[in-house]
């Protein structure tokens, strides 16, 4: 295709098919999306396409076939530039003038035209079976009437001006400018071409045996030697290694690893030796649905393109019959045939809507590549609307604003004892899943004690889970009881001083005590977890104020941690105790209010919230039930990467915005001109080519787009 009015007669052509419900065509993807009831298959929208004069192959390489066009254009545009230079010398420097000139003229030109040219004759010409029309009809008709005039004129020696120069500069410019263009475009799918391009080519099994890596299965086992990519998503057998993943999420700092750890394809194993399980592989990898994803959204329309869509149905029509009223004008009021036919051609060519329809596809493509360099991934061009629109950021604490990992960071035990206490208590931990239980029964292996996360050196009875409380159990034939404040019989004043100050400052306190089976039993202790809030959150926040977005934090934690870590990182706005139905009922009293929101979170339990916002969007670490539910992915743990997400979304619609605004300023300035006579076709080529070339510029600007919520 060779501008969006391609797309759009490709694009008419196939929702007339019975049996389609919707196509859509991107330009600059060269991509159609075709919605239909099965009735029809891709074989009938093939021949549709190819009965237009474009060409759908059934498998192809892209990368390679827009190397092929390029090398094309860039060969056709050698030999038309060689022969231009020569006929605009001759016919229009007076002196060069032979005898014969114009019959050389007329020979150097023809190539150009029919054969540099060919394919605009070409596409102009099946277009015309369909009564459909597009920039290749403006340039056909405006060349081969240049070319035609000149040819008659000559023939019949008749005295007027003839114009091969014409036709032969506006096909060598628009060539050039073509070809300008799909270089800078190829430039701008390098994001997704770099994606695809990171995955490993071959594993290494348990035994040693190299294979391909389409060859792998889940629940093979592989190992990876340190500096080699991880061939696919798996789990960690065997060993210990730090992971280099900034090439899938951009995160800078390697990620220490270990056995029961999950990690991604693609990412490098920097120092250790690993053996690992297969849990995804092919296209249910991390990374294949990070392309499928990007693919995805550079191929989506934003409604402002579909005004821009719109636009270019109808425009190409109305530039022809400006051209012929132009034409006619001329004639009657000027009675010159030169003048009338160079205003009319002008027009032709000056009208090409290059530029409107690289506008927005354009843009697109290169601000969701970008973002996905940036660990950024896009689900669609209607998100960067809906982000440019946002008034309001919801967070989730836990795993969002904080870690989500809760850690040991103090023992309160009056009498001394707390070695004590932490065993006992991690001895009973070890047979429960919560995060507080895990996180103390973990920090008691790295102090030394007889506690792991498989059993314990102690013997552990009569365990009893009790959800909300704590749990119960007999240790040794000890009775021990971990938790709440009201699973005791009494709680010292000493005790309850140093707990209740670690609770202002947003931990969780977890009581312990001891005594004789079948009693209630004193706390003696407590235990103070907290989950760490990440170093990047107060800075995010700061980037959100600087994006004067309003900022709740809106967790189901209770009051007292919500407002400690909202106070933490300058949140002023918190809701807390909040079931994941209420998270998204807050969502919609939010919106109601005339708000439009975007809901940050990680967890299972932040999907219906995520799905009520405007939009979702899902923290890469955590689940793929909340990133199922979002409309973007960050795949960093970095909460200044939505700042950056939200700053990249703006700075896309900006770009569009700019681009529509001078194809729209270019076309309503250009055409009363030509028309008036003040540019002749010649001028007017150079012109409609630097028109695209600002446009593919302006959004090649999006490729230094820096992140950090753009400081």
């Amino acid at each position: 295709m060779t501008c969006s009015a391609c797309a759009s007669s490709i694009e008419q052509s196939l929702n007339r098919i019975e049996g389609v419900a919707s196509a859509r065509v991107n330009f600059a993807t060269s991509r159609a999306t075709v919605l239909h009831d099965g009735a029809v298959g891709v074989d009938d929208f093939r021949a549709t396409i190819e009965s237009l004069g474009y060409s759908a192959p059934a498998e192809i390489d892209r990368d390679a076939a827009e190397a092929a066009r390029q090398a094309d254009l860039w060969l056709r545009f050698r030999l038309a530039a060689v022969l231009t230079v020569v006929v605009a010398a001759v016919s229009m420097i007076r002196p060069l003038r032979f005898e014969g000139w114009e019959w050389a003229a007329l020979f150097l030109a023809t190539p150009v035209v029919y054969w540099s040219g060919w394919r605009f004759h070409r596409v102009a010409a099946a277009n015309l079976r369909h009564r459909l029309v597009t920039m290749d009809t403006l340039v056909s008709v405006g060349t081969l009437a240049a070319w035609t005039w000149s040819a008659v004129v000559l023939a019949a020696d008749v005295d007027a001006e003839v114009y091969f120069e014409t036709s032969a500069v506006i096909i060598t410019l628009i060539l050039l400018g073509k070809w300008l263009e799909v270089r800078a475009t190829r430039r701008s799918g390098e994001a997704i071409r770099s994606l695809a391009d990171l995955g490993a080519r071959t594993a290494v099994l348990e035994d040693g045996t190299e294979v391909a890596i389409d060859d792998l299965a889940v629940g093979i086992r592989f190992r990876v030697r340190p500096g080699e990519k991880i061939a696919t998503d798996g789990v960690v057998l065997e060993g210990q290694s730090a992971v280099d993943v900034s090439m899938v999420t951009g995160e800078p700092v390697p990620v220490e690893v270990r056995a029961g750890d999950e990690v991604i394809g693609a990412t490098v194993n920097a120092n250790g030796s690993l053996l690992i399980e297969a849990t995804r592989v092919g296209a249910d990898t991390a990374l294949a649905q990070i392309i499928r994803l990007v693919d995805e959204a550079q191929g989506s329309r934003a409604q402002i393109q579909r005004l821009a869509d719109r636009v270019a149905a109808v425009f190409v029509p109305i530039a022809i019959a400006v051209a012929l009223v132009t034409l006619l004008g001329w004639l009657v009021l000027a009675d010159s045939g030169t003048d009338a036919f160079t205003a009319a051609v002008a027009v032709l060519i000056i009208a090409c809507p290059c530029a409107l329809g690289l506008a927005t596809p354009l843009a697109i493509l290169v601000g969701t590549g970008r973002g996905a360099q940036l660990g950024i991934i896009i689900k669609g061009a209607e998100v960067l609307e809906d982000s440019r629109r946002l008034d309001t950021v919801v967070l989730d604490k836990t795993g969002t604003v904080t870690h989500g990992r809760m850690e040991l960071v103090e023992v309160i035990a009056p009498d001394g004892d707390g070695d004590e206490l932490l065993a006992l208590a991690a001895a009973l931990e070890s047979r429960s899943e919560h995060p507080i239980a895990r996180a103390i029964a973990a920090q008691s292996t790295t102090e030394g004690t007889e506690t792991d996360r498989v059993g314990t050196g102690r013997s552990v009875t009569d365990f009893e889970n009790r959800p909300g409380f704590g749990v119960v159990g007999a240790v040794e034939g000890t009775a021990v009881v971990v938790g709440r404040r009201d699973m005791f019989s009494e709680v010292g004043p000493e005790i309850e001083q140093l707990a209740g100050e670690a609770e202002a400052q947003g931990r969780t306190v977890a009581f312990v005590g001891r005594g004789p089976v079948g009693r209630v039993p004193v706390a003696q202790g407590a235990l103070v977890v907290a989950d760490q809030i990440k170093p990047s959150s107060a800075e995010a926040v700061a980037a959100f104020a600087r994006q004067d977005l309003k900022v709740m934090l809106l967790t189901g934690d209770n009051e007292r941690t919500a407002r400690s870590v909202a106070a933490a990182v300058g949140i002023e706005q918190v809701r807390a105790c909040m079931s994941p139905d209420a998270k998204a009922a807050e969502i919609a009293r939010l919106q109601a209010e005339g708000h439009r929101v975007a809901m940050v979170g990680d967890g299972i339990n932040d999907a219906p919230a995520l799905a009520q916002a405007d939009v979702g969007i899902a923290m890469g670490s955590g689940t793929d039930i909340a990133m199922e539910a979002s409309d973007l992915t960050v795949l960093r743990g970095d909460l200044v990467a939505v700042a950056d997400a939200v700053a990249l979304s703006r700075r896309t619609l900006a770009t569009i915005k700019g681009n529509l605004f001078w194809a729209f300023a270019y076309n309503a300035a250009a055409i009363p001109l030509a028309a008036s006579g003040v540019l002749n076709p010649m001028i007017a080529a150079a012109a409609m080519g630097l028109s695209s070339l600002f446009v593919v510029s302006n959004s090649m600007r999006l490729r230094r787009f820096g992140g950090r919520a753009e400081r």
